[in-house]
């Protein structure tokens, strides 16, 4: 059985567009458990609820930041593990350093094209 059919992936953006591109690409990739979230407060409730071996962040959202809900998942025993891809228009040093510090294992700027998505997430978790 390959990567793409056990792989469960959470895709926190607050954009309902965001969400669904990146989950369109997802499913053009042969992933198909795939949940998704407007915050990382929501995205935290429903890891705590069905863990995901990755998370697909967007950067800026309301009430929890893209770093934020990194910061609480790796301080969490569950979750601490989950792989963490951060997706940001603002791919400043700054932020991705920060990220870097916090335990996030890639990022990838917005816009970017589903081949750069593809291979941001197989350089996380290992060929889909």
């Amino acid at each position: 059985m390959a990567l793409r059919d056990k792989i469960r992936i959470m895709v926190v953006d607050d954009m309902s567009t965001s969400r669904g591109l990146i989950t369109q690409a997802l499913d053009s990739f042969g992933v198909r458990d795939v949940a998704t979230a407007e915050n990382g407060r929501d995205a935290l409730r429903a890891l705590a609820i069905r863990p995901a071996h990755l998370v697909i962040s967007d950067f800026n959202m309301p009430e929890m930041d893209g770093l934020q809900l990194l910061h609480y998942l790796r301080a969490t025993p569950q979750t601490k593990g989950v792989g963490f891809v951060l997706i940001t228009g603002q791919a400043e040093q700054r932020i991705i350093d920060h990220g870097k510090k916090l335990g996030m294992n890639n990022f990838l700027k917005k816009p970017f094209q589903p081949k750069e998505l593809r291979n941001c997430i197989e350089t996380v978790v290992g060929r889909l």
